[in-house]
């Protein structure tokens, strides 16, 4: 017996597909047929394909806040490698959706009280930001522009061994650990204008 149709079930089904095939093989019809139904009772669940893939981009930030909200780690500096960590990792666990987050990026609901969740990614990042600057660990009096520059670098180095530029997993971990350190370091003691 099939499961019923619902929004969730069509998301993670075009997420199970995007993961495997690509955003250039999804289609509606496709998707349809995989879950039993016609293309178009899909439209009582998303407006069109681009609904469908801003909302599989907002379940996969909604997780990348999963990830940041599962470190436990008290030192500010340290709670910046982590999550630097974790975002370099989430972009590896899936390189479709991560690049599909980019591509579509949560926007808030109207009359919702609560910010995206790319929204909720970035201010956990600037909150350990925050912390550092308050405990004196981070030169910068900017928690927003010292969260940009490090997610800059990061993104960075997501993207290059995304791209296969490291040998192995050590070479990657090497990598992104250079960037996270040199970035701080960086902030710590920044060049003088």
């Amino acid at each position: 017996m099939r499961a019923p149709l619902t929004r969730e079930l069509l998301i993670e089904t075009a997420r199970q597909q995007l993961e495997s095939e690509g955003i250039g093989q999804l289609s509606f019809r496709g998707l349809a047929r995989q879950l039993g139904v016609t293309a178009p009772a899909l439209y009582a669940y998303v407006t069109d394909k681009n609904d469908l893939l801003a909302a599989v981009a907002t379940e996969h930030f909604e997780l990348l806040v999963e990830r940041f909200d599962a470190i436990d780690e008290r030192d500010p500096l340290e709670r910046i490698r982590a999550l630097s960590r974790a975002y370099v990792l989430h972009a590896l666990a899936s390189p479709a959706l991560f690049h599909l987050m980019f591509r579509y990026p949560p926007t808030p609901v109207p009359g919702v009280d609560a910010f995206p969740a790319s929204t909720r990614a970035f201010e956990a990042a600037a909150a350990a930001t925050a912390q550092a600057i308050a405990a004196g660990q981070i030169a910068s009096t900017d928690p927003e522009a010292a969260s940009m520059t490090m997610w800059a670098a990061i993104h960075g180095v997501a993207e290059v061994l995304l791209l296969g530029f490291a040998a192995d997993d050590e070479a990657s971990v090497a990598l992104m650990d250079s960037v996270i350190n040199t970035v701080i370091a960086g902030q710590v003691s920044p060049l003088a204008d």
